[in-house]
Order: C-alpha cells, then sequence, then structure tokens
C-alpha cells in the first residue's frame, strides 16, 4: 500500500495523541516547568547552547516566574493548534508547524539547561515538527524515512559505542552502572524492595553482564532497518521494551523518544508512483 493524505493525518492524530498523553503524565509527576520552579542553571558543553545562552531567556525565567508558565502554555498548546489548523487550512498549518519547531528549541533548551533531564531524550520534540513544515506529500514521505533512520541511528549507535569502549567485554560493568546511578536511592531507601533487587543485580555482576549483553543486543538489530523494512514492527516491540527495562533497571524515563515509533508503524508503507 502507498501512503496517502489519510496516513498523512493519521499520524499527526497520533503524534498529538503520544504527546498529550506524555502531557499528563508529566503534569501527574510535577515536571512542568512551572511546577519545578528552578532556581539554578547548568551549562551544557556545546556550541548552541552557548550561543542560546547568549539571549539571557534562561536567567530571565529564573527570576520571572510568569514566564514559566508561559512557556509551558506555548510549549503544550502548539500540537493541538497545528491538528486544529491543518483540518482546516493546510498552508497556514505549516506556519504554525514552524513556529512549533522554534518554540520547541527553545523551551527545550531552556528545560534541559536547568537540573531537569538531558536534553537527548528530548530529541524527538526536536525534530518531529520538521515533518510537519512539510506542504507536500513527497517531502512528507521523505522526512518520515529520514527521521526514521536518524532513529535507527541513534539506537545502533549505542550498541556500537559500547563495543568500542569495551563495556561489553567487562563482567562487572552493569554492576558498576547500576551502582553509580543508583547511589543516592541505596543510600537514602535502605529498605526499599526495590533496594534490595538493585542490591541483589550488584552483588551478582553475571546476572547483570548478562542483562547488559542483551541490552547491547537490542541496540544492535536496530542495524537491520538500514537493510530491510521487514522487522520494523519486531523492533517497535523492541524499543517498547527497552523503555519498559530502563525505567525498572535504570530509573530513567526516555518516553519524549516515544514519537519515532510512528516512523516504525507507518515505514511499511510505499512511495507512491505519482510522487517519483
Amino acid at each position: 500500500m502507498s501512503i496517502n493524505e489519510l496516513h498523512r493525518k493519521n499520524i499527526v492524530a497520533l503524534y498529538c495523541i503520544i504527546f498529550y498523553a506524555l502531557l499528563l503524565f508529566k503534569w501527574w509527576g510535577g515536571l512542568f516547568l512551572y511546577q519545578l520552579e528552578p532556581v539554578i542553571y547548568q551549562t551544557r558543553f556545546d556550541f548552541f547552547t552557548w550561543q542560546f545562552m547568549q539571549t539571557g531567556l534562561h536567567t530571565w525565567l529564573l527570576n520571572h516566574r510568569g514566564g514559566l508558565y508561559l512557556l509551558d502554555a506555548l510549549f503544550y498548546s502548539m500540537p493541538l493548534m497545528y491538528w486544529l489548523l491543518y483540518r482546516k487550512s493546510p498552508l497556514w498549518s505549516t506556519v504554525i508547524a514552524i513556529i512549533m519547531l522554534v518554540i520547541n528549541w527553545v523551551y527545550i533548551q531552556c528545560y534541559t539547561l536547568y537540573p531537569t533531564s538531558s536534553i537527548e531524550s528530548f530529541i524527538g520534540w526536536l525534530l518531529f515538527p520538521v515533518l510537519f513544515t512539510t506542504t507536500s506529500l513527497r517531502s512528507f514521505y521523505f522526512v518520515l524515512h529520514a527521521l526514521r533512520y536518524f532513529f535507527l541511528f541513534l539506537f545502533a549507535s549505542a550498541g556500537l559505542w559500547k563495543l568500542v569502549q569495551q563495556g561489553i567485554f567487562n563482567v562487572d560493568q552493569m554492576s558498576g552502572v547500576l551502582l553509580y546511578q543508583h547511589k543516592e536511592f541505596l543510600t537514602s531507601a535502605p529498605d526499599y524492595w526495590l533496594t534490595h533487587f538493585f542490591y541483589w543485580m550488584i552483588n551478582h555482576p553475571l546476572v547483570g553482564y548478562l542483562i547488559y549483553v542483551l541490552g547491547t543486543l537490542l541496540e544492535l538489530s536496530f542495524l537491520t532497518g538500514f537493510f530491510t523494512r521487514k522487522f520494523d514492527r519486531i523492533l517497535l516491540y523492541a524499543f517498547i521494551l527497552f523503555l519498559l527495562l530502563d525505567l525498572f533497571l535504570m530509573r530513567i524515563y526516555y518516553w519524549e523518544l516515544s514519537p519515532f515509533m510512528i516512523t516504525l508503524i507507518y515505514s511499511r508503507y510505499r512511495r507512491h508512483s505519482a510522487l517519483k
């Protein structure tokens, strides 16, 4: 089956569903910018961040709490605005998509400059609005697949990095990672059941090593996506498994990568002959 306008509408709708499901999760967890009420910021060592920091917006927000509410409102309202305009005026929805792209970059830059989470986990919100800036179905198709290839690279490179750094050859690697990741949790909640589980994992490095190897193989399996799309549904399930295991074992939330699942779901649709 070839990709068509109905698929495009469904992709936009699915993106909004994922976005607003995560909105509820983040609001319930007190993870909106205004709920966090940041008081300090940290500097990342990359050129774009340094240039962004020249605006002083991140420091202005620390002294003007109303700006936190405004930034949250802009960020979380843009997908809905895009969806409403896309249904009525596709041309004007492109303008909104460009605005959404800018707002996402500004919001996420500010959000991750404060001690909240890493910018890498927000890469889905940073890049996906590019897909919505496209005006033709042809460009939409190619950008969708470009995002898919980026997603595959993101995971495959993580597995390759474990090989390059030789962590895969160290039986104690996972025990060390768990000890470093949960050091505060282990000391602050020594009687909690999850603490006992982490201690058990740390004291049984072979079990942790097997999990580490399986995780590496899972990440390397995304290399298959560069050669064929027939296994994309399996990669989709592998990604969901990764999210759940990372949440349980590492207590790290990578839910913002969820929009990339859309690229695996719709990769099976071919380019229409009229788009060549």
